[in-house]
């Protein structure tokens, strides 16, 4: 696990710390970790929601696309938004409330639809990434992680 922050994002406004989940096996608990310390700046409430919508995704990856490849964490500080990035391997669209695993799963999306402004999906020329977008009411600053 490698955290990168992107020096040039933050000359435009937007400050980005990425974590690179290619060169190890993850846990989920580390990133949820990584997300906690680079947001510690923010309120509790705010930090809560980016932690438990980077969970979701990431979670999704590790179940649906064999795994995310890269996490990365934008921060805009106007307007305050937190915008999370997973890309992952495998093409094509999520649908919001169904699981391919079991009819007691699928509430994922759904939990990141709630807590996001907005959601969705790119096409990349080898996988995808999802990314949402979680407006904040605290001032949105962070620490570089790991």
């Amino acid at each position: 696990m490698e955290c990168v922050v992107d020096s040039d994002a933050a000359q435009t406004g937007q400050i980005c710390s990425a974590l690179d989940l290619d060169s190890r096996s993850t846990q989920l608990g580390e990133v949820r970790h990584w997300v906690d310390e680079v947001l510690a700046d923010l309120g509790e409430d705010d930090r809560e929601d980016c932690v438990l919508v980077v969970n979701e995704l990431v979670s999704n990856a590790f179940d649906h696309a064999g795994g995310p490849r890269h996490v990365r964490l934008r921060c805009s500080p106007e307007p305050r938004v937190v915008r999370v990035e997973v890309d992952d391997s495998t093409p094509g669209d999520l649908v919001l409330g169904q699981s391919r695993q079991s009819g007691s799963r699928g509430r994922g999306l759904t939990i990141v639809e709630h807590l996001s402004e907005r959601w969705g999906v790119d096409a990349r020329t080898k996988g995808k990434t999802v990314w949402a977008e979680i407006s904040c009411s605290s001032a949105v600053n962070f620490r570089e992680g790991r």
